[in-house]
């Protein structure tokens, strides 16, 4: 069930060629902190908390949170969340790099509003292809990712938001991206 449920469900988050945006409010446990692991941004409310709840529980880990928390804070902070279970802050998560900005409850919908906004209004592809580059940064080698990182900048290069990005530059006005 595992395999299926949980660990599928974030794999196709960290598979969608979109970023995905988590808006937080209230309490990430387990399978929920796990989403908020993996999605790309994390606006969270000042009241939210995550926690690593399934030491609670008698349980591991899983979703792939053994994955993801490591490379987020850092090895031992990551024992230490997992193996005590403690609630942590919005902002705790904040500092630590799990959020990406906590902001007061009710600024939580028009936060995440705008931040979804701004992303849909941007070189949808060219944030989908950096979105593959960063993911895949922590698991391989430099020579690999920069050979990734040279053929996707073939690849958008001769796109529509490109020329636009590049003419609004020029031309010092915003762009107007349409996302192909």
């Amino acid at each position: 069930m595992i395999r299926t449920g949980i660990q599928r469900l974030v794999a196709a988050i960290q598979d969608c060629e979109k970023p995905v945006l988590v808006a937080l409010n209230g309490t990430a446990a387990g399978g929920g902190a796990v989403v908020a692991l993996a999605a790309d941004l994390v606006v969270a409310a000042d009241t939210a908390r995550i926690i690593q709840v399934f030491v609670r529980r008698g349980l591991v880990p899983d979703g792939g949170g053994t994955y993801f928390l490591p490379r987020l804070v850092g090895l031992h902070k990551a024992k230490e969340l997992v193996f005590f279970g403690d609630d942590l802050s919005a902002g705790d998560a904040e500092r630590l790099g799990i959020v990406n900005r906590v902001v007061p409850a009710a600024e939580l919908p028009a936060t995440a509003k705008e931040w979804a906004e701004r992303l849909a209004s941007g070189p949808t592809k060219s944030i989908g292809f950096a979105k593959r580059l960063l993911n895949r940064s922590l698991d391989t080698d430099r020579a690999t990712l920069f050979e990734e990182e040279a053929w996707f900048v073939e690849l958008v290069g001769g796109t529509r938001d490109s020329t636009e990005g590049m003419a609004s530059f020029v031309e010092r006005r915003p762009p107007e991206f349409r996302g192909w």
